[in-house]
């Protein structure tokens, strides 16, 4: 049955087909009769339907509730949407009773209200994921504060750091991805119901009784753009692309980490597949999808962002289509967070291959500018001569520490005996105090910071 109106033709079936949005929104069945029970207690409170029709309507809505939960009532997908299933199961049940549910209230702000519902449950499952991922990134880094590996700026090789320096830095990213979903949720949390169609009802409601009920800070201050917004869909959008973004970024690093050139971690077995054809083949197909399914989050925000572009006030039909986009979004984000969390709790460390690369490629030569600054000279000055010492030590395929103190006195008298402790590869990491930096106290500060930002 359509909610539409007896003085309309029929729908096709081709069309109905094309119109009905059940087989997607039946996800929203719990939001929906939730938001159906706040807005019947509202109009009995305030005399619109009475008590005895509101506990014959609130008394079914919670049966048919526990029902589809239960699995023991399925969900018709011959239905338009869970909105007209909900409201025809309950008029089949209790008769024209039922047929009051609706009243005050349009689908314009009832499937907003959905909507918003919706989106609240979900940032507090994204935000709990993120939280458990930065628990696992903050163990690995408190067993790792003293493992060196090179850090790298253009894939080159470039300063010493610390395992647990580098995993921190993912830390930090997904300590901002729950900032924006806190940050989201402010503009969430508000009701549209009492919106109705776009300007309100003439009957007498009361719209923070519903935001009460609900657990909605207030309800949202125009009518019209209550029903026609979907700029909370867009933040949720773009957040999780943000969060699938730097999920990607640490796949991409861990999956050639993980490669024969580099050999720095190995892949738990449960979160790796074989070859059909290779049988030495070791793939890390976990993080490859991970770094893949991001593509598939860009493109639900860009489809919403395509749907409203064009779309005048208040509501329209369009808007049907946000929410294919906002449930996949969802699921590759959640499903993603928590694949991450297996990789991060089981991955591997060769800390000895580590240490071994981050020998080469003169990532000690800041440090031997900075010994010469420190021994009088303008860094640019120390910089230039540093350059000369590493072109000589490439022709003779030294490393830095390897050349003799004659040799560097030959580039300048500065040079002592306490250059070799001052270049040295554990103190190269060690001297970074600096907070933020990698040495292991400016580690320990990292951790606790981000522990006590989790309160754990």
């Amino acid at each position: 049955m359509y909610l539409w109106g007896s003085h309309l033709e029929g729908l096709e079936e081709f069309t109905h087909e094309f119109n009905k949005s059940i087989d997607f929104d039946k996800i929203l069945f719990e939001e929906d009769i939730t938001g159906s029970l706040a807005h019947v207690e509202m109009l009995c409170k305030k005399g619109i339907i009475t008590q005895e029709d509101f506990e014959i309507i609130a008394s079914e809505l919670k049966n048919i509730l526990e029902e589809i939960k239960s699995k023991k009532l399925e969900i018709d997908l011959k239905e338009e949407d869970i909105h007209s299933f909900v409201e025809n199961e309950l008029t089949k049940r209790v008769g024209s009773v039922g047929k009051k549910l609706h009243t005050a209230r349009s689908r314009n702000d009832q499937c907003a209200l959905d909507l918003r519902l919706y989106s609240k449950k979900v940032l507090a499952e994204i935000n709990k994921d993120l939280k458990n991922l930065i628990k696992a990134i903050i163990s690995l880094a408190e067993e790792n504060k003293n493992t060196i590996m090179p850090g790298f700026t253009h894939m080159q090789h470039a300063q010493v750091t610390s395992f647990a320096h580098y995993i921190l830095a993912y830390g930090q990213m997904f300590k901002r991805d729950i900032e924006r979903l806190n940050n989201s949720l402010l503009r969430i949390d508000e009701n549209p119901l009492g919106s109705c169609a776009l300007v309100t009802t003439s009957f007498d409601i009361d719209r923070f009784i519903t935001s009460e009920i609900l657990g909605f800070k207030n309800p949202t201050e125009n009518s019209m753009d209550s029903v026609s917004d979907r700029d909370y869909v867009l933040e949720i959008l773009f957040n999780n692309s943000l969060i699938m973004t730097h999920l990607s970024r640490l796949c991409e690093e861990l999956i050639y980490f993980s490669s024969s050139e580099y050999n720095y971690i190995k892949f738990s077995g449960k979160f790796s597949t074989g070859s059909s054809i290779m049988p030495q083949k070791k793939n890390p197909d976990m993080a490859e999808l991970i770094r893949g399914k991001s593509g598939r989050t860009f493109g639900d925000l860009i489809t919403v962002f395509t749907i409203l572009k064009g779309t005048p006030l208040a509501y329209n039909k369009d808007f049907q289509e946000d929410k294919e986009a906002l449930f996949d979004s969802v699921k590759t984000t959640s499903s993603s967070l928590k694949i991450m969390r297996g990789i991060i709790e089981s991955l591997e460390l060769n800390k000895d291959k580590m240490r071994e690369s981050a020998e080469k490629g003169f990532l000690n030569a800041t440090d031997l500018a900075d010994y010469l600054v420190l021994k009088g000279l303008a860094f640019r000055e120390a910089y230039d001569l540093v350059g000369k010492i590493v072109n000589y030590a490439i022709e003779e395929n030294l490393t830095l520490e390897e050349i003799s103190l004659d040799v560097y006195k030959g580039f300048n008298k500065i040079f002592k005996e306490d250059l070799y402790n001052f270049i040295e590869i554990e103190n190269s990491l060690k001297n970074r105090k600096v907070y933020g930096g990698p040495a292991e106290e400016a580690v320990t500060v990292q951790i606790e910071n981000l522990k006590n930002y989790l309160n754990i």
